[in-house]
């Protein structure tokens, strides 16, 4: 039997392409929910789920209850206010936006966490990866096309989810030596169950319901009590996003950033081939262009890290 240490960065692959599948099946069903139900609702059942997924399915196997409680709490609160500012802005570009765009220009997300490690972390970054990093930028204008009748502004909401995307893997990386996977799924998801009861208590009637446009009326919609399918359909959601959050925290504590970043672009193509077969999306010339630089940056981008830390690594043979 191999070594744990041999044995752990393909065990964080695989973590990862579960969390890209499940990420991706949670997508479609929130684009296909967010027709008829509001935000807060929806994040307020997945989180409950969720917590009850994590609590008697995830955490007895995998954890103990003790490893729970958590020894940076503030961190921990924070980086659930990220997870929720992501989701709220992904999810209201989901609501006006194909699924294959708004994945695109999310994927603007490893560009942010460079230049995030550049200032927060004190990183340095090579003329290779800022090449990388200006291309993959370029993929997104092209997606989003600003000044053409093809832009719209609910196309900025990835970017904004990106940033909150960002800061999460920041802060993740910052408190991951002391907090296991279940805990940072545990945390995210109370955040989110709190915020979305406080949101359903202000806008569950509907006095805010004034909006023409997809995004807003999906964040003001009043409360309106799911159909037995939707309600089998918002099951399957707390499933699915539990699963992933939790896979996708234990494959970057098992693995570095640099190897497990391009399993998680599996979600790329995955959306365009969901927003075919579900929605009848599919993007057009330009839009396909764009993604496909998106992709090809993002993945030099990982390779340059890679690179990066193994020249570290000979560099300081004594350090892991």
């Amino acid at each position: 039997m191999a070594p744990m240490n041999d044995r752990a960065p393909m065990i964080g692959a695989l973590w990862a392409l579960v969390a890209s599948v499940g990420f991706s099946g949670v997508d479609v069903i929130v684009k296909f929910l967010s027709s008829d139900y509001p935000h807060y609702q929806v994040t307020f059942f997945r989180s409950l789920v969720a917590m009850v997924v994590l609590l008697v399915l995830i955490v007895p196997f995998t954890s103990t209850f003790a490893q729970l409680k958590t020894k940076r709490l503030g961190a921990q609160l924070l980086r659930g206010l990220c997870v929720v500012f992501a989701n709220l802005c992904f999810f209201l570009a989901l609501a006006a936006l194909p699924l294959a765009e708004v994945v695109a220009i999310f994927f603007v997300s490893p560009f942010l966490i460079a230049l995030f490690s550049i200032v927060i972390l004190g990183e340095t970054v090579g003329p290779r990866r800022w090449a990388a990093i200006s291309v993959g930028m370029l993929g997104v204008l092209i997606v989003l096309r600003p000044g053409t009748d093809a832009f719209q502004v609910a196309a900025l909401l990835p970017i904004l989810a990106a940033t909150g995307y960002g800061m999460l893997h920041i802060i993740t990386r910052r408190i991951g030596d002391t907090e296991d996977a279940a805990s940072l799924v545990f945390w995210a998801q109370l955040v989110m169950l709190i915020v979305a009861a406080i949101a359903g208590l202000a806008f569950g009637n509907g006095r805010f319901d004034m909006f023409d446009h997809p995004s807003l009326d999906y964040l003001f919609r009043a409360w309106t009590w799911p159909t037995p399918f939707d309600a089998f359909l918002i099951v399957v959601l707390g499933f699915g996003i539990v699963l992933a959050g939790f896979a996708i925290s234990e494959a970057y504590r098992r693995s570095e950033a640099a190897f497990i970043a391009p399993f998680e672009y599996v979600t790329l193509p995955l959306s365009v081939l969901w927003g075919y077969l579900v929605f009848a999306e599919w993007p057009d010339f330009w839009a396909m262009v764009g993604i496909a630089l998106i992709l090809l940056s993002g993945l030099v981008l990982v390779w340059r890290e890679a690179v990066a830390r193994k020249s570290r690594t000979i560099d300081m043979p004594g350090r892991v």
